[in-house]
């Protein structure tokens, strides 16, 4: 296949597509932090599926596993039906990764096969435990394109694709440095003196999609102070921060005060890019009756399988010392950057391997973007197109990073 063969997806794909037309090659092989496109030519993945590659890409061990499955003629689909590969998954995520971390209480809900279903079974299930209908979230969010979580997503251009009214969301300012006024007065403002109380309140504690905001540990923990007071829930959205990315299994284990009720969790879930979803539930609050939030795909025994292996990881004191150290090289790399520039070019952002380059102007941001396209990195930007977002697999070795962090060096170069 030739660069020409980039004409059937002009004749053939919905204008929607997005991704592809920052990076408009054909990828035929990917392994670890790397992807090849039609003509050989090697690049370096950064964006890593938004978040879904934690672990790289076509991990060996899971790819062994999964294939073994399939031979062995495991079930692939199964609705909720019981099967060994769903059995092993839930033993496996509640001793590794709940039972150690407190949150043995929880229970797991498989919505379907996107992190937006997650979001929209957690809204529902808020709305049916309180018997309210209102929820809160915060400017910069984004929750899913369908259209609960859309209601609570706030960008501008999503929300006006939803063709009708997105109701039953307050969206007030995120608490984070950048945040105009108290974004706590705020938050309390909607909280406790609003039209009515809510039944939840949604966020994500580091905002991949709204600019790599990074909540501080005192508003989150104001968040569940004002949820209580109201008799709210809180869920919180680890979709793309969650399965390691900002530094820990959950990206809010260092705040211990925010203590959510619900948690929604995808993307990197399954270990290798399989579709999974999944919403936990504190025990107390799963008032679902049987049957009564559904769908086709919510046994994807694939994912199961390779997400087995992916928690693995997490009882591997090799690999949680090797995530710690990439994610201070990443943010060390990053500081030593922007220390090159002028002060109002550009700043650090982010949490963890979850970091990136905040510009002032998005100009600088797109063409620092293309400058690596060229020179085979590959990164997306966020918020308003200012961020240069960098999601490197969790795997990554420090070598490989100091060489994609000397290309970061070289794209900001002309910006000094």
């Amino acid at each position: 296949m030739t660069t020409s063969s980039l004409a059937v997806f002009e004749r053939h794909e919905s204008n929607v597509r997005s991704y592809c037309r920052s990076f408009p090659v054909v990828f035929e092989r990917a392994q670890g932090c790397h992807l090849w496109d039609a003509s050989g030519r090697r690049y370096v993945d950064l964006l890593c599926g938004a978040g879904a590659l934690n672990y790289g890409h076509n991990p060996p061990e899971m790819v062994k596993r999964v294939v073994e499955y399939l031979t062995a003629g495991g079930p692939v689909h199964s609705l909720d039906l019981h099967t060994a590969a769903k059995a092993e998954f839930l033993e496996r995520f509640a001793e590794v990764i709940l039972e150690p971390r407190g949150m043995g209480d929880f229970v797991v809900q498989f919505p379907g096969p996107a992190g937006t279903l997650a979001v929209e079974a957690a809204l529902k299930l808020a709305r049916k435990v309180t018997g309210r209908t209102r929820v809160i979230s915060f400017t910069g969010g984004f929750h899913g394109a369908s259209l609960g979580s859309l209601a609570a997503t706030s960008a501008p251009l999503l929300r006006g694709a939803a063709g009708v009214e997105l109701r039953d969301v307050t969206i007030v300012p995120y608490g984070d440095s950048e945040a105009a006024g108290d974004p706590a007065a705020a938050l309390e403002e909607a909280v406790l003196r609003g039209a009515e109380p809510p039944a939840a309140i949604l966020l994500e504690t580091v905002q991949g999609e709204g600019g790599l905001h990074a909540a501080p540990a005192a508003w989150l923990a104001r968040v569940r102070e004002l949820a209580d007071a109201a008799g709210a829930l809180v869920i919180v959205d680890d979709i793309q921060a969650g399965c390691g990315r900002t530094g820990t299994f959950f990206s809010f284990e260092d705040t211990p005060a925010l203590n959510p009720d619900l948690v929604c969790l995808s993307k990197s879930l399954s270990g290798m890019g399989l579709p999974m979803a999944a919403l936990l539930i504190r025990r107390d609050h799963d008032r679902w009756a049987p049957g009564e939030h559904n769908g086709t795909f919510r046994g994807h025994n694939l994912a199961f399988v390779a997400g087995s292996v992916a928690l693995d990881h997490w009882s591997d004191p090799d690999f949680t010392a090797h995530a710690a150290a990439l994610a201070e090289a990443i943010r060390t790399g990053l500081d030593s950057i922007t220390a090159m520039l002028p002060p109002h070019v550009a700043r650090t952002v982010g949490k963890g391997a979850m970091s990136g380059l905040a510009f002032t102007d998005t100009a600088d941001a797109a063409r620092v973007q293309a400058s690596l396209f060229h020179d085979g990195v590959i990164a997306e930007t966020s918020g308003r197109g200012h961020v240069l977002k960098l999601l490197p697999p969790l795997t990554m070795s420090l070598p490989e990073w100091k060489e994609t962090l000397d290309a970061i060096g070289n794209a900001v170069t002309p910006l000094r």
